[in-house]
């Protein structure tokens, strides 16, 4: 079917507002490009260096012979998600030599969780831990030895950070593999059930323990789709994963089946072979719409507002909220999982999962059919489902109709006929919000607002009883530059227990809010932030603030005049500076750039350095 005329449109706009970028990055990647193995081109000690410790792998290594696949990972035994990591390198190790190549661990990555650090001073890494990891797949790949990569990440700034990283030496060819999530748990519902218990002082710490607990409860990733299941519903559409590998659970044949296939697909597209498929090629302008369209027609994380930003930037290709809203408008929900709905992800991929959608788009006139993908076919070719047929991997259409409506349904009959993520504007600035899981009559609210220079503060003010009537709650100081942009995921429970009890509210911030947004409307990443004197400096409690989600506005109803002759209120930020290694990243606070911008401090430095 042929292309929707606003996916044209944007695409065509994207490409115009590209142009100089990416034309200077794709003449940079075709510079990098050079026959004959990579290593090749080494000095004798550089190479013996290379291949020293590579044992049945070091005649070919040292023969320049055969292509070699640097392996980038994330791999840690302390997060469920990455712990299946652990003995992938071997694996791929054996099958590349199988096929004539080999592979080398080119580094390790950090992978830090937002679950874990949730309120805590770590959280304000958090964000900035994706620029440190697009640094350190940089320098993992910087040994010159590669012909090809294999990144193996999966969760909230883990994928992002890889894919900026790998961008840089985007003359490779490159296969996200993920490991998959974990089985269910307890439903989600009664998670948030027992959280929100929690919060009103009705259960105590073991009982709110036992529920996380049976959550989450083995390797895999999370299953309530957050930013960490959103990264590989982006990773599918984009073409950069094997058809199918998102949502297979971990430890299984058919996880290790994909493994196998990743790695054999590598080696055969790299330079040295007849199907050279360079990472340059598969990310472009077609596939950042495919991204943004598939995040909305999933209601995906509203962090990926943020890094798909960033992840276009490095590959030469400037998008931003007025391009994410435009597409959200026009692209109907097909998916309701957990925040914005009952399943998980097990469920949706029982349902008919990634490829059902793909393929419902594509017919639709959604979606971009004629990208490059790392399977060699279309991203068609991308709407299937793998299984194996004894040992081995084959792949099947997706169900022609949807297995649970409850969970996936065809573009003739969506949840809705949006997806839900919009941008609004207005004498505040400009902000995110996520409406996919809040009730139409929470989509409106105008109510004085109550400032809080920090998350605490609010809860603080809960516990004392002081948060009453309507109101909207306003978190400033929460942005990159102020702090790192923390998630204030810790505030949703609080909020819907004052929003069940009856009371309007919303929540204002130019902070993050989470992956899993929630029930309560929260305007997010508002720009320009506290730090850069924007107006939400100048709120005082008991402004009156209108936030109108399906307008896609946001103001405050004070005098113009009178609003701009106010002093900007400064949070004290200082016992933000120090402590957790936070003093190692005051580098990043002051080159970042802003929310819509990516919030990349690497990207935003890099322009300024080009410009000059």
């Amino acid at each position: 079917m042929s292309l929707q005329p606003v996916i044209e449109r944007a695409t065509d706009r994207i490409r115009e507002k590209s142009a100089r970028h990416r034309a200077e990055y794709l003449a940079r990647m075709a510079s990098m490009r050079q026959e004959g193995p990579a290593r090749g081109a080494l000095g004798c000690g550089n190479l013996a260096h290379g291949f020293a410790a590579s044992g049945t792998d070091k005649p070919l290594l040292r023969g320049k012979v055969g292509a070699n696949i640097g392996i980038v990972t994330s791999y840690n035994d302390m997060l469920s998600a990455h712990q299946p990591f652990e003995t992938y390198p071997a694996l791929i190790r054996a099958i590349a030599r199988a096929n004539g190549g080999s592979a080398q661990v080119a580094g390790g990555v950090p992978a830090m969780c937002d679950g874990v650090t949730q309120g805590r001073f770590g959280m304000e890494l958090s964000l900035f831990s994706r620029d440190t990891i697009a640094m350190g797949t940089a320098i993992a790949l910087s040994h010159a030895m590669f012909d090809g990569m294999l990144l193996l990440g999966i969760c909230d700034k883990i994928v992002p950070g890889l894919l900026i990283g790998a961008l840089s030496f985007g003359h490779l060819p490159c296969v996200l593999v993920p490991a998959g999530p974990m089985p269910s748990g307890i439903p989600n519902k009664e998670k948030a059930r027992i959280r929100q218990l929690h919060a009103e002082g009705k259960v105590g710490d073991e009982e709110l323990l036992d529920a996380e607990a049976a959550s989450y409860h083995a390797p895999g990733t999370c299953t309530f789709y957050g930013t960490a299941n959103s990264n590989q519903v982006l990773m599918e559409v984009m073409g950069l994963h094997m058809p199918g590998a998102a949502f297979v659970n971990p430890g299984t044949s058919l996880r290790d089946a994909l493994t196998v296939a990743a790695t054999e697909r590598v080696l055969q597209i790299t330079a040295l072979g007849n199907e050279y498929t360079p990472l340059c090629d598969i990310v472009d302008e077609r596939s950042m719409v495919n991204a943004m369209v598939g995040l909305a027609a999933t209601g995906g994380s509203t962090n990926h507002a943020i890094h798909l930003v960033a992840i276009g930037r490095a590959a030469g290709i400037r998008i931003d909220w007025d391009d994410l809203d435009e597409l959200s408008r026009v692209t109907p929900l097909l998916a309701r999982i957990y925040p914005n709905g009952s399943a998980d992800v097990n469920h949706f991929e029982a349902a008919g999962g990634v490829g059902f959608v793909i393929r419902e788009l594509l017919d639709g006139g959604l979606l971009h059919e004629d990208v490059r993908c790392v399977h060699g076919g279309s991203l068609r070719d991308q709407a299937r489902q793998p299984f194996l047929d004894g040992m081995e991997l084959k792949w099947a259409d997706a169900p022609a109709v949807s297995r649970d409506p409850s969970v996936v349904r065809p573009l003739a009959e969506p949840f809705d006929a949006e997806g839900g993520l919009r941008r609004l504007q207005g004498n505040l600035g400009r902000a995110i919000v996520k409406v996919s899981a809040v009730a139409p009559e929470h989509r409106f609210i105008e109510a004085p607002v109550q400032v809080f220079e920090a998350q605490e503060m609010l809860l603080e003010a809960f516990r004392a009883g002081l948060l009453e009537g309507d109101f909207i709650a306003v978190v400033r100081g929460q942005g990159p530059r102020a702090n790192g942009m923390p998630e204030l995921h810790k505030l949703t429970p609080t909020l819907s227990v004052l929003q069940d009890r009856g009371h309007k509210v919303a929540l204002l911030t130019d902070g993050r809010m989470s992956g899993a947004s929630g029930k309560v409307l929260a305007a997010i990443h508002l720009t320009p932030e506290a730090a850069d004197d924007g107006p939400i400096a100048r709120l005082q409690t008991g402004d009156v603030v209108r936030i109108d989600s399906d307008a896609g506005t946001i103001d405050v109803l004070v005098d113009a005049a009178q609003l701009a002759a106010r002093t900007p209120h400064r949070t004290d930020l200082s016992a933000n500076r120090t402590g957790m290694g936070r003093e190692l990243f005051a580098l990043m606070r002051r080159a970042v750039g802003s929310a819509e911008e990516g919030a990349c401090a690497l990207l935003d430095a890099s322009d300024r350095e080009l410009s000059q």
